[in-house]
């Protein structure tokens, strides 16, 4: 991939996007010369200056290098390839049985309980002696 084909502009508009930041607001945070108007040619623009650049990815958080270089079909390509048949990163077939974990749970809730138990009953000898020792 060259370097040209990546549109600077339009990487700034994604993380933009994905960040939930909006143009005015990244206006603001580049300055007084900044207004909505101006980031939206900005995020047209295939090359974008190297300071400004640094600016805005400040504001944003992330590298330089990442509006430089991200390359959605690249991404795409990447994304497609490892997940090319009926493969998926979530499984829906749990390596549990569902009835076991609720019986798990139940057997931690009853432990829990006699616990409480437990204690409830050493605070109520305590409170008779006490008491005992007031009386």
């Amino acid at each position: 991939m060259s370097q040209s084909k990546i549109h600077q502009g339009r990487n700034i508009k994604r993380f933009r996007e994905m960040l939930g930041i909006k143009q005015e607001a990244l206006a603001f945070e580049l300055g007084e010369d900044w207004n909505q108007k101006k980031i939206s040619v900005l995020e047209q623009k295939q090359d974008i200056e190297v300071g400004i650049l640094r600016q805005v990815s400040e504001i944003l958080k992330i590298p330089v290098e990442a509006i430089e270089n991200f390359d959605e079909e690249s991404a795409i390509n990447i994304i497609s390839n490892i997940f090319h048949d009926n493969s998926a990163a979530i499984s829906n077939y749990p390596t549990f049985h569902p009835v076991d974990k609720i019986i798990e749970i139940h057997e931690q809730k009853i432990a829990l309980y006699e616990r409480m138990l437990q204690e409830k009953d050493a605070m109520m000898q305590k409170l008779e002696q006490l008491i005992e020792r007031n009386k």
